[in-house]
């Protein structure tokens, strides 16, 4: 590991002399890349400096214990020793996580596609707050923008599709793809009776243009009519777009745009998106042992979370995580459970690597 630190280290050295020169500043791209390359990296050589550093006061201080006979600069020495020794293990771990081999989708912006499920307008009903929880806590440093809805008239929703924007959101929002189920009594239900409903979520890493082609005879465009609530474009020009792919029956209807070009984008983005996570599922499929092994990447007809009203909690199944404060975490304040699930996953992988060495 610290043969690979040290290499790390020098070619963050060789980066850091190329940006200096000016010549570098001219070529926008080679320019973004290598800051890219360096922001990557500097996470990894500030943690590593650190440790050298640990490790350089641990000899002086055995130094000083093995050649100074003035008890208090012997306390103190023991004291940084301690102290050294301590943080040195930590940041051994830390590396550790760092040097795990990264998702290269980490640091895409995402589409979420939310789905009722089993339950009903009830299911509607908890699809939409689900949609709302991930759009507060987007918003926290995110943007957020909605690509298709199809709703009910009392405000559930069957689907919705909606894009995080925004650094790493992927690497962050990962963990939340799977079947969420809750647990409460309906408020059509005159008896009183809890209910369980669900809604499946998949989040899927955009794609750009140049990792999906879409073959212009595989593509049937439609335009229509908008339907439903909206401004006073809706029901007057045919702006919405319906996109259907024929080689995997995906159909794909946009209509949240006033203008026709904007909802044929949205409708395009969302299918590139589609199809670019049919491969990254067929390809995890080939791994099934390894993808099993995986928090966050796992076979998306998983149950991972129950939310249940009556008892006021949240329960994740995947890491026996549950919090009694359900108000909060569907106000958008579902932090402590994305890092538990980054924490579990990264304890899985390096238990992996040590088992492979």
């Amino acid at each position: 590991m610290f043969d690979k630190l040290e290499d790390l280290l020098h070619h963050y050295e060789e980066l850091m002399n190329t940006l200096s020169e000016p010549d570098v500043a001219n070529d926008p791209n080679r320019f973004r890349k290598l800051m890219k390359e360096q922001s990557d990296l500097q996470p990894i050589v500030d943690a590593y400096k650190e440790y050298k550093a640990c490790k350089q006061t641990i000899e002086d201080s055995l130094a000083i214990l093995d050649e100074e006979s003035d008890e208090e600069m012997r306390e103190l020495a023991k004291e940084e020793l301690n102290e050294a020794k301590s943080r040195l293990g930590e940041l051994e771990q830390k590396l550790k996580i760092l040097l795990l081999p990264k998702d290269p989708n980490d640091d895409k912006n995402v589409i979420v596609e939310i789905r009722a499920g089993a339950g009903g307008e009830e299911a509607a009903l908890f699809a939409a707050e689900i949609y709302r929880m991930y759009v507060h806590y987007a918003e926290r440093g995110w943007k957020v923008e909605t690509l298709e809805a199809d709703e009910t008239g009392i405000g559930g929703m069957k689907s919705v599709n909606f894009m995080v924007t925004g650094a790493g959101a992927y690497s962050v929002l990962k963990y939340e793809s799977g079947v969420h189920r809750v647990q409460r009594v309906p408020e059509t239900e005159s008896q009183g009776r809890i209910q369980t409903s669900t809604c499946s979520v998949a989040v899927m890493p955009e794609a750009e243009d140049v990792e999906v082609h879409i073959d212009d005879k595989d593509i049937r465009i439609d335009v229509m009519r908008a339907s439903g609530n909206g401004g006073q474009c809706v029901n007057t020009t045919d702006s919405a777009v319906r996109l259907t792919h024929y080689p995997t029956g995906i159909v794909i209807y946009s209509q949240t745009e006033k203008s026709q070009i904007q909802n044929k984008e949205k409708a395009f983005a969302l299918l590139r998106t589609k199809l670019y996570d049919l491969e990254l599922q067929k390809k995890q499929d080939a791994e099934s042992e390894e993808r099993r092994s995986q928090i966050g990447t796992g076979d998306r007809s998983e149950k991972i979370r129950t939310y249940n009203f009556p008892q006021g909690r949240v329960t994740d199944h995947r890491i026996n995580l549950t919090l009694y404060k359900l108000d909060k975490i569907l106000d958008g304040d579902i932090q402590e459970i994305i890092d538990a699930c980054i924490a579990a996953d990264q304890a899985k992988k390096l238990a992996k690597m040590q088992d492979e060495n």
